[in-house]
C-alpha cells in the first residue's frame, strides 16, 4: 500500500515537464542525499562515485517511490566547479535502493578531483578523490590510510573525522563496516556498562534489514566526511553477514549476545548472505564488476601506485574452508594442518601468484582481513599449550605457508591487516626465516575505548617473538611510503564513547627497503 507521499513523488516522475521549481518541492519530501557521497576504487583516469537517494533512509525503501529516478552528477578539478571536467546523467533505480555508482573515466592522473551529484532540484555534499597516478610511472612518495571495524553500538566515529584530515591518497576498509547484532551491554573492564547508541534492529536477516543497517551507519556525519574526503579501496569481512562465516558455513554462535543457537542451513544461508552482499554494494563506491552474481562478489582485485607499490586486495571469507576445531581461540587440533585446506580458494591464490609475479613495483602490499602471523594467544604462563585464532590464519597452516613462501621469493612485501580489534605490528615467518612484515589495525570503535594494552601483554609478548607492537586503543593506521622506507603510524584516540576526542601517534613500524623485518621507530 502506497502513502499519499508515495504517490506525489510517483505523480511527479511521471511528470518531469514540469517547472524545475515544481519538481523540485514535488520529489522528494525531506533531502534525498541523507547518506551522503563517496568515492572509490580509483585508476589513473578516474575512480567511482557514489551516492544513494534517501529522504527518509530509515523507512523502507529509504523513503522514496519505486520508480527510476535520474540523478546528474558533475566532476571538477576545482572545488568551486568553475570547470567541468566529466558530467552525465545516470539512472537510480529501487531493485538497487536508489544507489548509483558512476564510473568516472577521462581524468588526468595523480591529482586531486571534486564531484556532487544533483536530484529533483537538490544538491548533494561534495566530495573529493584522487587519481592514481599512470601504469609505472615514477613515484618517490605515497600516504593513505588503514580503517574498519566500526560496531555503532560500542562508539562514536569521531575518529573518522581525525582521518579525513590527514592528506591521504586513499583508505582501504578492511570491513566490518556494520555488525549485524545489537548487544545488551558491554564490558570494557569486565563490568557491564549500556551501549553508547543503539543499533535499530536486534538482528539482521534479509535485504530490508541489512540495508537499514547501513542507512543508519551512513547517517553518521563523521562517517560521511572521512567517505567524503577520501577515495575509498572497500572490502568486506564477516560482521557484514554474520559473525565468522565462510564460504557457505552460518557459523552464528553461541558466545555472541542475541544469536539463535540453530546456525541456518548452508543453502538458507546462502540467501542470507546474497542479501548482504547485495546491501554491501549498494552502498560501497565499487565498480560494476563487484555487481553481486549468484550471491557472489568478486571482491579481489588489484591497485597499482606507480611503480611505487602493487596492491592486491583479498577476498578471506568466500571461498574459505570452514574453521577447524570448532572455531574460536584454542589450541590446535590436527585439521589445522590438512593439507588441502584453503584460505583464499584455488583460483584466487593462482591469480595472487601471476600478479605477485609481474614485479614492476618497489613494495608488494597484500590488503586482507584476518592476521596471517600465526600468534600463541596465551596471556598467562600458567596455561600449557599454544593457543590460536582459528579464525585467522593460524587456523590454515598449509595456506599460509603457501603465501609465505610466495613472499619469500620477493622483495618488501607488506601484509595490511583488521578483525582483531587491536594493534600489532610484526614479522611474518617462515621457518625461522623473515619473509615480510604485517600491521594490524585497530578499530574504529569495536571494543569500546579500550586502553594501552591488555592485561597479559607483557606475557603475550614473551611468547611471541616475532611480534613487536601490542595496543589495545581504538584508531587508524597512516602509511607513508618511499623508495627507501615503508612507514606505518598507529594513530590512536583517548576515547570512543564521546562524540568527539584526541588523536595522538602511539607508535611507528618502519620495512627498510631490502630488509624484510619491521622495527619501532
Amino acid at each position: 500500500m502506497f502513502s499519499r507521499r508515495h504517490f506525489i513523488a510517483g505523480a511527479t516522475l511521471a511528470g518531469l515537464s514540469a517547472p524545475a521549481i515544481v519538481r523540485a518541492q514535488k520529489l522528494f519530501r525531506d533531502f534525498p542525499f541523507s547518506l551522503g557521497v563517496a568515492a572509490g576504487d580509483p585508476a589513473s583516469d578516474g575512480f567511482v562515485i557514489w551516492t544513494r537517494l534517501a529522504p527518509d533512509p530509515m523507512e523502507r525503501h529509504g523513503g522514496m517511490p519505486l520508480s527510476n529516478v535520474p540523478v546528474e552528477w558533475e566532476v571538477s578539478p576545482d572545488s568551486g566547479f568553475r570547470e567541468i571536467a566529466a558530467k552525465g546523467t545516470v539512472l537510480a533505480r529501487p531493485e538497487l535502493a536508489h544507489a548509483v555508482h558512476v564510473e568516472v573515466a577521462g581524468l588526468k592522473p595523480d591529482r586531486p578531483y571534486y564531484y556532487r551529484f544533483t536530484a529533483g532540484g537538490e544538491r548533494s555534499l561534495r566530495g573529493r578523490a584522487r587519481t592514481l597516478p599512470g601504469p609505472g610511472a615514477r613515484v618517490d612518495a605515497l600516504k593513505f590510510g588503514v580503517a574498519g571495524c566500526q560496531h555503532l553500538e560500542s562508539g562514536y566515529y569521531g575518529t573518522y573525522r581525525h582521518m579525513a584530515r590527514e592528506d591521504l591518497a586513499f583508505v582501504y576498509h578492511y570491513g566490518d563496516f556494520i555488525y549485524e547484532y545489537q548487544q545488551d551491554y558491554l564490558f570494557p573492564d569486565g563490568l557491564p556498562v549500556r551501549p553508547v547508541r543503539r543499533y535499530a534492529q536486534r538482528a539482521l536477516f534479509d535485504l530490508t534489514d541489512f540495508r537499514l543497517a547501513y542507512s543508519q551507519t551512513l547517517l553518521d556525519i563523521d562517517q560521511q566526511a572521512v567517505r567524503a574526503q577520501h577515495a575509498h579501496l572497500a572490502s568486506f569481512d564477516d560482521h557484514e553477514v554474520i559473525n565468522d562465516w565462510v564460504s557457505d558455513v552460518d557459523n552464528w554462535r553461541l558466545d555472541l549476545p542475541g544469536n539463535n543457537p540453530d546456525a541456518a542451513p548452508g543453502d538458507v544461508f546462502m540467501l542470507k548472505k546474497a542479501a548482504a552482499m547485495q546491501a554491501w554494494y549498494e552502498h560501497m563506491p565499487v565498480r560494476r564488476a563487484l555487481l553481486p552474481r549468484g550471491g557472489m562478489v568478486a571482491m579481489h582485485r588489484e591497485f597499482r601506485y606507480g611503480d611505487l607499490m602493487a596492491m592486491q586486495l583479498l577476498d578471506t571469507r568466500q571461498y574459505r574452508d570452514d574453521q577447524p576445531c570448532g572455531d574460536g581461540f584454542k589450541p590446535a587440533c590436527p585439521e589445522v594442518f590438512a593439507k588441502d585446506a584453503e584460505v583464499l580458494g584455488k583460483a584466487q591464490e593462482q591469480w595472487l601468484a601471476r600478479n605477485l609475479s609481474q614485479g614492476g613495483a618497489t613494495w608488494n602490499a597484500i590488503a586482507q582481513q584476518v592476521t596471517m602471523m600465526s600468534l600463541d594467544r596465551r596471556r598467562r604462563a600458567d596455561e600449557p599449550e599454544k593457543i590460536v585464532n582459528l579464525d585467522s590464519w593460524a587456523g590454515y597452516e598449509a595456506p599460509r605457508q603457501r603465501i609465505l613462501s610466495r613472499l619469500a621469493g620477493l622483495d618488501n612485501c607488506i601484509v595490511l591487516t583488521g578483525d582483531e580489534h587491536q594493534n600489532f605490528c610484526g614479522d611474518l615467518v617462515q621457518r625461522d626465516k623473515v619473509v615480510g612484515a604485517e600491521f594490524v589495525a585497530t578499530s574504529i570503535s569495536s571494543g569500546g575505548d579500550g586502553s594501552d594494552q591488555r592485561r597479559g601483554t607483557d606475557e603475550f609478548l614473551k611468547l611471541n617473538p616475532e611480534l613487536k607492537f601490542a595496543n589495545d586503543q581504538r584508531g587508524y593506521l597512516v602509511c607513508e611510503v618511499n623508495r627507501e622506507a615503508w612507514q606505518t603510524h598507529y594513530m590512536v584516540v583517548d576515547r570512543v564513547t564521546v562524540p568527539e576526542n584526541s588523536l595522538s601517534k602511539r607508535a611507528t613500524g618502519v620495512v627498510e627497503r631490502g630488509v624484510a623485518g619491521v622495527r619501532m621507530a
